[in-house]
């Protein structure tokens, strides 16, 4: 057992857990099993209440529970297990490093520095058992980085008879999520909805493409078409205050078998960010009907393989008052904000949980080649974690 949130970040930092993000990849860095498995072992060793769920073959959520005598509000605590790849890092990425006052490793800071600190203060918890606490169930999902395959599984645990937890069988008062947030509260954040859309052509040999249609060029229009929607979308949906307009961009693109043949097939990626109030359908449909309107070629828009609700800030107003008042004490005055990137908390918020995010670290150290967190803010998220579940506030009655 790590004597300090210090040295449990620096368990966690040494641990790889690599997501792959789709590519076709294996090794001993890659998937969250080793991290898993030591959180299995730090439950154990607490003597508390855990189970282990698998997700998919080799991947699961970690639950533990603290169980307060009296209590009737039980909360959630949720981060994540996995990481961004290693790729181009500019320190050891497994080698956690401390050097004046930051731990640099990769996920210091997305996101095994908000785990940590949530890890602790359940510690804290469970080994002092201060009276008055709420009940806490403490989440450590897999595949947060990639398809979100973790907490999507976990809001079914208290959803539609979903028996497979023990802990989390039931719909929690509020829930928290880490992620880097400078110690503000994230109250609000964009969701997004992905999807493939492809041009088709008639493939001819390169010398003569008159005799063929060329699928790129046709392609090459859409993009323009996209671009021009684009600048036209804030006019189309209306900007939140917190979380600013919403946006659209290519990020991918695909195309051709060789540069002497005319190409029969070309393809990209749309990425559609939402605004708390949009519909992902309805902003989906709306694409569709400007291209149809702007082209005269067929081209095939897939289903979205991806939509990411949006959170809203409509019904976690008390849960940011009274966790803005433990912030605080112990690190002073701190915002409420919205972000434009998408964290679990749209998930649980769509389960019928109100939901915030909070946690130690910048985004701007998320996925970058030197990560590394602020220790500071590392201690000061896990004293807030610890005082808000030992004297929690009153969810509103529904």
């Amino acid at each position: 057992m790590p004597d300090s949130v210090v040295d449990l970040l620096c368990d966690l930092v040494s641990i790889p857990s690599v997501n792959p993000m789709g590519r076709d990849l294996s090794g001993p860095i890659y998937f969250e099993t080793k991290v898993t498995e030591y959180l299995r072992r730090f439950f154990a060793e607490l003597g508390c209440q855990h189970e282990v769920i698998e997700v998919s073959p080799g991947r699961c959520n970690v639950l533990a529970k603290f169980e307060s005598p009296g209590a009737t509000q039980t909360f959630l605590l949720d981060a994540h297990q996995d990481t961004v790849p290693v790729d181009g890092m500019t320190i050891p990425p497994f080698e956690p490093t401390i050097k004046d006052g930051r731990l640099y490793g990769r996920g210091s800071s997305d996101v095994k520095g908000g785990m940590a600190a949530m890890l602790w203060a359940f510690r804290r918890l469970v080994l002092e058992k201060p009276a008055g606490a709420a009940n806490v169930v403490i989440s450590c999902t897999c595949d947060e980085e990639a398809t979100t395959t973790g907490i999507n599984d976990l809001v079914r645990y208290w959803q539609n008879g979903d028996e497979r937890s023990t802990l989390l069988n039931e719909k929690p008062d509020a829930a928290i999520i880490a992620e880097p947030t400078l110690l503000d509260v994230v109250v609000a954040h964009r969701g997004v909805t992905r999807f493939v859309i492809t041009t088709a052509g008639r493939a001819c040999h390169s010398s003569d493409p008159t005799q063929g249609i060329n699928a790129i060029y046709r392609m090459a229009r859409l993009v323009n078409c996209l671009e021009e929607y684009a600048s036209e979308l804030p006019g189309r949906s209306p900007a939140h205050p917190l979380c600013g307009p919403a946006t659209l961009s290519v990020g991918l693109i695909s195309g051709g078998a060789s540069v002497n043949v005319v190409p029969d097939e070309c393809s990209i990626e749309v990425d559609r960010r939402l605004t708390p109030g949009d519909n992902a359908d309805e902003a989906y449909e709306d694409i569709r009907n400007f291209l149809t309107s702007k082209l005269d070629f067929e081209f095939d828009m897939h289903p979205p393989y991806i939509v990411s609700p949006t959170l809203s800030n409509d019904d976690n107003a008390w849960l940011n008052t009274a966790l803005q008042e433990h912030i605080s004490e112990v690190a002073g005055p701190h915002t409420s904000v919205g972000v434009p990137y998408g964290t679990h908390a749209s998930r649980t918020c769509a389960a019928g949980v109100p939901s915030v995010v909070f946690g130690p670290g910048s985004i701007e150290q998320a996925h970058t080649r030197d990560e590394w967190l602020e220790i500071d803010q590392l201690e000061k998220a896990a004293e807030v974690y610890f005082r808000f579940c030992s004297n929690p506030p009153v969810a509103p009655s529904n």
